[in-house]
């Protein structure tokens, strides 16, 4: 009887903790972006005499914020709220980013300013291999769980995903995993992006895709970055990197 007792307690226990989990399925979330300019710099200019004298006043932190708003059939991911001008030479790359994604459909619609020209890509979701670990994480109220990724066969990525929100959506185009990314890194960019807030909508009728710019797919964009990055060398092809995610 004393065991009975035990195992009904248990059990109710466990019933009592999974029906107070909520899920949802709309949300709007505020995603901060740090990059460690030094590290980039290091990596372009190690040994420089230069770089060794400057070095110690180059910023190791930049921040630049972002909005996703989305449910379970599409979402946007669009520039945040402003920051403080920098006062040092480093500027963010890709910080104007729009992306537009329709997840029912499998395509995307991503509105993506390179310096003087502004590209309109139409083309289906990446494709992203994952590997889901067993770490955990809790990044903005809720828990998640980490797991690894492979873009376009090169671009290595970290991400942190909850089931609570029930997108397959992230920041920028990253997605793919069973739930909502509330963080991510990519090591040879030196750059995460993590969520600093997370709202409940009831409503998101307004997302609509952006509509400017240089119609494109995917690879024709990647292309046209080949060549500019070619004319500047290992540092520009780093640099557009930022575009091509």
């Amino acid at each position: 009887m004393k065991k009975l007792i035990i195992t009904i307690l248990i059990g109710s226990s466990c019933f009592s903790a999974f029906s107070q989990t909520k899920f949802y399925t709309a949300v709007k979330i505020e995603f901060e972006r740090t990059t460690n300019p030094r590290k980039l710099m290091e990596e372009w200019n190690a040994g420089e005499d230069w770089f060794e004298r400057f070095k110690e006043n180059i910023p190791t932190s930049a921040q630049v914020y972002s909005e996703f708003i989305g449910d379970t059939a599409r979402s946007i991911y669009k520039p945040g709220k402003e920051v403080p001008p920098n006062r040092n030479f480093y500027q963010p790359v890709a910080e104007k980013n729009t992306i537009y994604t329709d997840y029912t459909n499998g395509t995307v619609v991503a509105q993506k300013p390179v310096y003087e020209q502004t590209f309109l890509i139409n083309d289906t979701l990446r494709k992203i291999k994952w590997k889901i670990s067993n770490d955990l994480r809790n990044i903005a109220g809720f828990e998640c769980r980490k797991a690894f990724g492979v873009m376009d066969d090169s671009i290595g990525i970290f991400a942190f995903y909850t089931d609570q929100i029930l997108i397959n959506g992230g920041p920028e185009s990253v997605q793919g995993l069973p739930g909502m990314i509330l963080g991510m890194g990519i090591p040879r960019l030196h750059t995460t992006w993590f969520a600093t807030k997370v709202e409940v909508l009831t409503d998101t009728k307004a997302l609509v895709a952006p509509v400017k710019g240089k119609k494109v797919d995917r690879q024709t964009f990647i292309n046209t970055l080949h060549k500019v990055a070619d004319q500047w060398g290992p540092q520009g092809r780093q640099m557009l990197l930022n575009f091509i995610i």
